[in-house]
């Protein structure tokens, strides 16, 4: 909590809570990096930036117009130097369209990926019961050919039998 503070300790102590201050200065080791910090700063302070050459400029203009005038070499030279150098207003309807053309292929690759690895529905088996209800509702006309031969069975058996004896 003490080296979180340090940082508002050294820009700004009045914002810093009192334990924290009284921490600091009884703790070696968070006064040292307190002042470590403070020597920091000081050298930040301290330091300026270099001023740059009267002629830096100038030089930089030639080299910029140098370039621009130098002819690249092939196709993919020249697309990169009027990208870099050139207004690329002309890109930017193009750059949209390639854009939004690789997100159509994208989101369509990714939408046919996602059906693909969609889990199946497991195959749903009937019951035995309701199997064997199938195959009689399926076979119910041979069933009525076989209760027409049983009739037919009952009426010959019924009949009187004429026996010589």
């Amino acid at each position: 909590m003490t080296k979180e503070n340090l940082e508002n300790l050294l820009l700004d102590p009045e914002m810093v809570s009192p334990e924290v201050r009284s921490h600091v200065a009884g703790c070696p080791e968070c006064s040292r990096e307190l002042a470590e910090l403070q020597a920091t700063m000081a050298v930040l302070d301290a330091w300026e930036a270099p001023e740059p050459s009267p002629f830096f400029d100038a030089r930089m203009a030639a080299k910029l117009r140098a370039e621009r005038e130098a002819t690249p070499a092939g196709f993919f030279e020249r697309m990169r130097a009027r990208l870099t150098f050139g207004s690329n207003l002309g890109f930017r309807p193009i750059a949209a369209g390639a854009f939004a053309l690789l997100i159509l292929i994208g989101g369509g690759t990714y939408a046919g990926l996602v059906n693909l690895n969609a889990p199946t529905p497991a195959a749903v088996h009937p019951s035995a019961a309701i199997q064997d209800l199938q195959s009689l509702d399926d076979n119910a006309q041979v069933f009525q050919q076989l209760n027409a031969l049983d009739q037919q069975d009952d009426d010959t058996s019924s009949a009187p039998v004429n026996s010589q004896l």
